[in-house]
């Protein structure tokens, strides 16, 4: 199972991740926030809000919304590792 180490904004949709394999990269959601529950995250300034959830090791949003950490591997536009 991987995880999700860290993550910082960059722009837009997009956000740097770094996983416990060692794996890093930009990922890019313009076209992936469909439902009711990633509304919110089509406003780049919530978008932006994103964190680190230490219990559930993945990228979360204040409004409850989260991401697998898998989902987001197979995102990744830019890789490192």
């Amino acid at each position: 199972m991987i995880h999700v180490k860290s993550s910082k904004y960059t722009s837009g949709m997009k956000f740097w991740v770094s996983f416990d394999d060692g794996t890093s990269g930009q990922v890019d959601l313009s076209n992936s926030l469909k439902g009711s529950m990633f509304e919110p995250l089509n406003n780049p300034q919530f978008f932006a809000r994103l964190a680190v959830d230490t219990e559930l090791e993945t990228v979360v949003w204040p409004n409850g919304a989260d991401l697998a950490p898998e989902f987001l591997k197979e995102h990744l536009i830019q890789q490192v590792g």
